[in-house]
């Protein structure tokens, strides 16, 4: 898929919706999975007024090249291993640009509300004062399944998705795998890459069939996607030879075997990989 494909420049606001105060506000909005085709029109709208972004590590550069020269962008993004920017300087930092008088927007990969800290950020801003809007994205979840051939639901094979972050804070508690595992179901895993192995391992003591299928989706929708596929036994060795600074999820369950890349045998590699 050509993910850099449409969107030249974002649009600008019309006659049918009115420019958005000066100041005062802060809209935490969702970049999508990569592609800027998959941008919503309120999201482009956003942008297009924006005097500051805020964006995140996983936001794509292909989006960032659509923001106006004028622009002023600030990366927050949080890298393992590199956190330059903590949650508190973040929430400081968007309460100060809203009382200087600029429009303000948090860009966040998908959606802002999924596994993205947007409550955190929202509750700091209301307590402060600053009206805070909420702007869905197509989640990364979302946009993995569809690039990668196969939906998150089929009525032969899953009537339940599972959505579950697979790195927990230091001294949390690991996911309750016995309450996770189980037949007709897809899950979906966030931040799962470097836990990959104990993951699979927590979801077979579980109960959960080792050969249920598993696909690890790298990239989704951008131009340069990867997909391994393989079985939920071979998760750890599929992670293992995984590039950790590109961004993936992990989906497991019988959907898999609906994408073209599906091998049931081994796992399987596109060209791009």
């Amino acid at each position: 898929m050509d993910g850099m494909s449409g969107c030249a420049t974002l649009p600008p606001a019309t006659s049918a919706e009115p420019s958005p105060p000066k100041g005062g506000t802060v809209a935490l909005v969702g970049a999508g999975p990569g592609d800027p085709d998959l941008l919503t029109v309120r999201a482009q709208r956003l942008l297009g007024q924006a005097e500051v972004v805020f964006h995140d590590e996983l936001v794509s550069d292909a989006i960032l090249e659509l923001l106006p020269s004028d622009v002023e962008r600030v990366p927050v993004g949080k890298v393992k291993g590199r956190h330059s920017w903590t949650q508190d300087r973040i929430n400081r930092a968007l309460v100060d640009a809203a009382r200087s008088g600029r429009r303000v927007v948090r860009l966040k990969g998908g959606d802002p509300s999924l596994f993205a800290r947007a409550g955190e950020e929202i509750d700091y801003l209301r307590r402060h004062g600053i009206a805070a809007e909420l702007v869905p994205g197509v989640t990364a979840a979302l946009g993995c399944a569809a690039s990668a051939g196969f939906p998150l639901t089929d009525r032969r094979h899953a009537s339940t998705v599972v959505v579950v972050g697979g790195h927990a804070r230091e001294g949390d508690a690991p996911p309750d795998w016995r309450r996770i595992a189980g037949p007709r179901r897809t899950i979906v895993v966030y931040m799962g890459l470097s836990n990959a192995g104990a993951i699979a391992a927590g979801l077979i003591g579980a109960g959960h069939d080792p050969a249920t299928p598993a696909a690890l989706v790298a990239n989704a929708t951008r131009a340069n996607q990867r997909i391994a596929t393989g079985r939920l036994a071979e998760l750890g060795t599929i992670a293992a030879r995984h590039a950790e600074d590109d961004p993936a999820l992990i989906v497991i369950g019988d959907v898999v075997r609906l994408g073209p890349d599906w091998a049931p045998l081994e796992p399987a590699w596109t060209a791009a990989w």
